[in-house]
C-alpha cells in the first residue's frame, strides 16, 4: 500500500525506515546524507510523493531538515513545531535541534565525512552555508546522482500527482499571456540574458496564466519553462496534465513538451546567457547549465515582483474574494458566539464548521491552508493543528483562536479571529487589547515608497515591547492571486528581505500573543499597499494599506479604555465598512448578530 502523510504520521518511520536509507547510503559511500523539507521546486507544501523527510522521519511540518549518519541522526526544526516535532518523531533516534543551525552542526558532527546531498533538493543559495561548514570540518559535500532516499523507498513511495494543467482566464489574471511574456522577455533582455529557466510552479502558474492541483491547498503546475527574451517559450510538463483546451490557451509562441525532455532543452542553452534565480531553481539546473557551456546569470526570477505586485483586476478580485469569504466568517463567528457557547464541540468540529460554512458560498475551490483551530493551551501554539490525541474541546473562560482562509478563482483569502468562549478574564482582555493596538498600528501606517517589510516590523511590535510582551513570528507575509497562500518575496519580520512593500503588493497583518500552556491570542487581516495621500507640506510619495479582510473583532475582548481616540475610532469604522460590505450576503439571526457585533464600541 502506497503511504500517505497527514498530521498523524507515525513516529515508528524512522526506526522502519532509517535502516533502508543507511543500506542504501552505504551502497554510495556515504558516512551522512541531508535531507531537507524542500522538493524539486522548493515548494512549502508537498505532494504526498516528495514528502522526504516525512518518510524518513515522521515529521509532517512546512519547515525542517534532518541529517542522518550511519550511527545517529539530527532533526531540525524551528519554534513553530516544538510541540509537533516531539509528537512525530522518536527522541531515541533523533537528537532535536534548531533549524538554524544546520550549518554549525555539521561543522562538530561531520568531521572527515562523506556527507551527501541531492542537488536537486537544495538551491545553491541554501549550499553556500552547508558548503563552508563541510570545508571547515575537513569534510566532503557530494553531490549524489541517485537519492538514496528514493532508492530506500521504492516501491512504497506514491507517485507524481498529474492533477489537470487548466487556463486561468484574463478575466481573473488581468493580463493575457502574451503579454506577460513579452513584458518578462524585455526584462530578460535587459539583465543581459538570452533566456531564463524557470522552476518555481507559482512563476510558471502566473506567467502562463493556468492553474493546476499538484501541490496541496495551492493551485500550483508542477513544471519547467524556458522562456527567451523575445517571449517565446517551452513549457515542460507531464503529458498526463496537458489538457485538450492547453495548447489553444497557450497558442503557438509556447511549446508544451514532455518533463523528460527538459534535460536535452538545457543542454541545447549552450552558448547562450541563462538566467535563472539561485533562490528558488535547485543546484542541479546551475550544474546542468554549467555542464552545457552556457552562461548562467544569477537574478531574481523575474515573474516574481510583477507576480506579487497585483494589477487592479487582481486586487478587485482580491477585494470580492474577502466579502464573499467574510460573509462566510461572520456566519461561523455568529455560531461561536451562539451556539459553540453552550456546546463547547472539540476543535475539529470547529474546523468543520468553519469549512462548512465557506462551502456553501459556492465559489470555494480549495482551503488556502489545513484550518487551524487551537482551544485554551493549543492557541498558544502558532502553527497548531487539530489531529489525533492533541484534539481539545472548547473550555469557557478561555479563548478560541481560529486561523483559515479560501482558494477562489478571484483571490485568496487567509484570516485570524480570536473569540472568548465564556466571560474573559481581564488579564486576557487586556492581552488581546495589546495584540489589537499592534494590529491598528500596522494597519494604519503610512511609509515612505520604497520601504522594506523589515523596516515597518517593529511599529507593529511597539505595544507589545513597552509592555515587555513579544511574538516569534513575522507581522505578515505576501499573499498570491488565486496562488499561494504564502508568497515572497515581500513580508513584514524583524529578519529576512530588504524587499520594497509596492504598490499592489498584498500582504497579511498578523500580531499574535501566546501564553504556553494557557491560550493564544492573533488578530489577522490581509492588506494591500496603495498610495498615500500626502499631507499639505510632505516632501516624498507615500504609501499605506488598504484593507481586503472584513470581519467583526470580538468586542468582549477589547477593553476600550486602552485605545487611543484615534485607535477607538478605526476599530468603530473597520466594522462599520464590515457591516456595509459583508451585512448584504447574510440574513436572519446572523445579519442580526452582525449588526450588534458591529456597533460602535
Amino acid at each position: 500500500m502506497r503511504q500517505t502523510f497527514d498530521e498523524t504520521t507515525d513516529p515508528s518511520f524512522g526506526a522502519k525506515h532509517l535502516p533502508l536509507l543507511r543500506a542504501e547510503m552505504a551502497k554510495q559511500g556515504l558516512d551522512g546524507f541531508l535531507i531537507p523539507h524542500e522538493d524539486e521546486h522548493q515548494n512549502e507544501y508537498l505532494p504526498d510523493a516528495n514528502e522526504r523527510l516525512a518518510w524518513a522521519t515522521g515529521f509532517t511540518g512546512s519547515a525542517g531538515a534532518a541529517v542522518v549518519f550511519q550511527d545517529r541522526a539530527s532533526m531540525f526544526t524551528d519554534g513553530r513545531y516544538t510541540v509537533q516535532v516531539k509528537a512525530q518523531t522518536d527522541p531515541a533516534l533523533f537528537e532535536r535541534r534548531d533549524l538554524n543551525d544546520v550549518a554549525a552542526y555539521l561543522e562538530t558532527a561531520a568531521k572527515g565525512a562523506v556527507i551527501g546531498y541531492d542537488p536537486r533538493l537544495h538551491s545553491p543559495d541554501a549550499l553556500v552555508a552547508l558548503k563552508a561548514a563541510a570545508q571547515k570540518a575537513g569534510a566532503e559535500l557530494r553531490a549524489v546522482e541517485a537519492n538514496p532516499l528514493d532508492l530506500a523507498w521504492g516501491a512504497d513511495r506514491p507517485a507524481q500527482p498529474t492533477a489537470p494543467v487548466v487556463p486561468h482566464e484574463d478575466a481573473y489574471s488581468g493580463e493575457s499571456h502574451a503579454s506577460k511574456r513579452a513584458r518578462i522577455g524585455k526584462a530578460v533582455a535587459d539583465a543581459g540574458a538570452d533566456a531564463v529557466v524557470l522552476t518555481a510552479p507559482m512563476s510558471i502558474a502566473w506567467l502562463f496564466n493556468v492553474r493546476g492541483g499538484d501541490v496541496i491547498r495551492s493551485p500550483l503546475p508542477i513544471g519547467q519553462a524556458i522562456l527567451a527574451a523575445d517571449g517565446q517559450a517551452r513549457l515542460f510538463l507531464d503529458p498526463a496534465k496537458v489538457t485538450n483546451a492547453l495548447p489553444g490557451w497557450l497558442g503557438d509562441d509556447v511549446r508544451i513538451e514532455a518533463t523528460e525532455q527538459l534535460s536535452a532543452a538545457l543542454d541545447g542553452l549552450a552558448g547562450q546567457k541563462v538566467m535563472i534565480d539561485p533562490s528558488l531553481s535547485s543546484a542541479w539546473y546551475f550544474d546542468r547549465l554549467d555542464a552545457a557551456g552556457a552562461t548562467v546569470v544569477r537574478a531574481m526570477d523575474p515573474c516574481a515582483i510583477p507576480r506579487a505586485a497585483k494589477n487592479a483586476v487582481e486586487i478587485e478580485g482580491s477585494r470580492q474574494a474577502h466579502i464573499r469569504d467574510g460573509a462566510a466568517l461572520s456566519r461561523f463567528l455568529h455560531w461561536v458566539d451562539t451556539e459553540v457557547q453552550e456546546t463547547l464541540p472539540d476543535e475539529r468540529e470547529v474546523v468543520e464548521a468553519l469549512e462548512r460554512f465557506r462551502e456553501e458560498t459556492g465559489a470555494l475551490k480549495d482551503l488556502s491552508f489545513d484550518t487551524i483551530a487551537g482551544a485554551g493551551p493549543n492557541g498558544a501554539l502558532p502553527h497548531y493543528k487539530p489531529v489525533g490525541a492533541s484534539i481539545r474541546k472548547v473550555e469557557k473562560g478561555s479563548l478560541l483562536l481560529v486561523d483559515g482562509g479560501g482558494q477562489y478563482l478571484d483571490g485568496t483569502t487567509d484570516v485570524t479571529r480570536t473569540m472568548a468562549v465564556g466571560e474573559p478574564s481581564e488579564d486576557q482582555r487586556h492581552k488581546f487589547t495589546l495584540v489589537l493596538k499592534a494590529h491598528i498600528a500596522m494597519a494604519t501606517i503610512r511609509f515612505p515608497a520604497g520601504t522594506s517589510g523589515m523596516a515597518l516590523d517593529a511599529i507593529a511590535r511597539a505595544p507589545m515591547w513597552a509592555a515587555g510582551l513579544d511574538y516569534d513570528h513575522g507581522t505578515g507575509h505576501g499573499v498570491g492571486s488565486y496562488l499561494g497562500v504564502h508568497e515572497g518575496p515581500q513580508r513584514i519580520a524583524k529578519w529576512g528581505t530588504s524587499q520594497p512593500l509596492l504598490e499592489g503588493m498584498i500582504l497579511s497583518n498578523e500580531p499574535g500573543y501566546y501564553r504556553e500552556g494557557h491560550w493564544g491570542i492573533r488578530i489577522e487581516t490581509l492588506q494591500v499597499v496603495t498610495p498615500a495621500v500626502v499631507p499639505e507640506g510632505g516632501e516624498r510619495p507615500m504609501h499605506g494599506f488598504e484593507q481586503l479582510t472584513f470581519a467583526p473583532i470580538d468586542r468582549k475582548l477589547i477593553a476600550v479604555e486602552m485605545l487611543t481616540p484615534d485607535e477607538r475610532a478605526y476599530v468603530d469604522a473597520y466594522h462599520a465598512e464590515t457591516l456595509a460590505k459583508v451585512g448584504p450576503l447574510i440574513d436572519g439571526e446572523a445579519l442580526d448578530w452582525l449588526k450588534r457585533a458591529c456597533a460602535p464600541l
